[in-house]
């Protein structure tokens, strides 16, 4: 039965898992927030191999909204193995932070049906099929939002000379909750573990270069396993692809502006605010894209819900506050991967040798390798 029609304090444009927990979230606070629908996006013809790396933070914020998915479908992490091109390695362990994972390889599918069914149950979110009057407008639609360009934001885009490719593979070992990356010429290679402890199952992320893209997708499954069996050097033996595969560009990204004052939902300027991918983008490597946006929803509803009675939520004050907080932590992260993506993309022998020194250096660093751990855990 649909709901009755109603003034709006906030309106999201973009109901993906962001902009869903967002709204989950300022309704707690009573808010009345209108969802927009994603339009003209055609269903897949192929299940959806996604699988995200979620971080202590997230986890605590999405059980506060019931809509964290069951073991199943969110194995823990208890080790991380980064391999580099020569003799570099860096591990991590969860028992030796002192925590019971170092994050979660969470389902998309799973996760997104757990926020549908808490939207659904949520009285003070309506979701809508078109943009209405709000005090507030929040962009949420991702990496190439509409919204964005309709308020005259510029995105600043380095493209990386990679793609992502994704799928599944079922392996011939045990995965033994360890999340494994190499770093090579061929590109960074990531296997994520899945289906909890006692799984065989992995989430590949192939970050490769742009020219290999279209060969490597016109491989035979088999062909394609076999390839990458040769960059994961068998560690988990003999393996079968169980999925499609997915591939996107890689880029580095940041709105100019995060907040503003803009034409929405007719002629009168109502003021925006960006959110997610919608505000940036970093390389995936360390796995920290969802976080940046789930921690972006956090913090706006903490800027909201801290604010004085008399302020409207649109108030730019307030949206100041948040775009300062968050592109401070984006650019960090930023630099971060960036970082780790043009040290690895140079061949010579040379920087072989030194970022292989590094990561040996990092591997028995102790504070410093015990503070870049409780970064990436979400534990600031």
């Amino acid at each position: 039965m649909p709901r009755m029609a109603q003034n709006f304090d906030i309106c999201i444009r973009g109901a993906g898992i962001v902009g869903k927990t967002l709204a989950l979230l300022l309704a707690r606070d009573r808010l009345k927030v209108a969802l927009v629908r994603a339009t003209g996006t055609p269903s897949p013809s192929v299940a959806d191999v996604r699988a995200y790396a979620l971080n202590m933070a997230s986890r605590q914020l999405l059980e506060s909204l019931r809509s964290w998915p069951d073991a199943q479908h969110a194995t823990a992490v208890k080790h991380m193995q980064v391999l580099g091109d020569r003799d570099g390695e860096v591990r991590f362990d969860a028992m030796d932070q002192g925590v019971d994972a170092l994050a979660w390889i969470v389902d998309v599918p799973a996760l997104e049906a757990r926020l549908v069914e808490a939207v659904r149950y949520q009285p003070q979110v309506e979701v809508v099929e078109a943009p209405v009057s709000a005090a507030l407008t929040v962009v949420c639609e991702g990496r190439a939002s509409s919204t964005r360009a309709e308020f005259g934001v510029d995105f600043d885009v380095t493209p990386y000379p990679q793609h992502a490719i994704a799928t599944r593979l079922r392996c011939e070992h045990p995965h033994l909750q360890t999340a494994r990356q190499w770093f090579s010429a061929d590109g960074i290679l990531a296997f994520l573990p899945l289906e909890e402890a006692e799984g065989n199952s992995v989430a590949v992320v192939w970050s490769v270069m742009q020219d290999q893209v279209d060969a490597l997708m016109a491989l035979s499954p088999e062909a394609f396993a076999d390839k990458l069996r040769g960059a994961s050097h068998g560690e988990l033996g003999a393996l079968t692809l169980c999925a499609e595969r997915a591939t996107w560009p890689l880029q580095l990204a940041t709105a100019s502006r995060w907040c503003g004052v803009g034409p929405v939902a007719g002629k009168n300027p109502r003021n925006w605010v960006l959110a997610g991918d919608a505000a940036h983008n970093v390389h995936p490597l360390a796995g920290q894209g969802l976080n940046l946006g789930l921690a972006d929803a956090q913090a706006l509803a903490d800027v909201l819900q801290r604010r004085d009675y008399w302020r409207s939520v649109g108030d730019l004050r307030l949206l100041r506050r948040y775009e300062r907080e968050r592109k401070a932590a984006v650019l960090a992260m930023g630099l971060a991967t960036d970082g780790l993506q043009q040290l690895f993309s140079r061949h010579e022998g040379p920087w072989q040798s030194l970022r292989n020194l590094g990561m040996k250096g990092f591997e028995r660093s102790g504070w410093l390798k015990t503070f870049v751990a409780r970064q990436a855990m979400g534990m600031n």
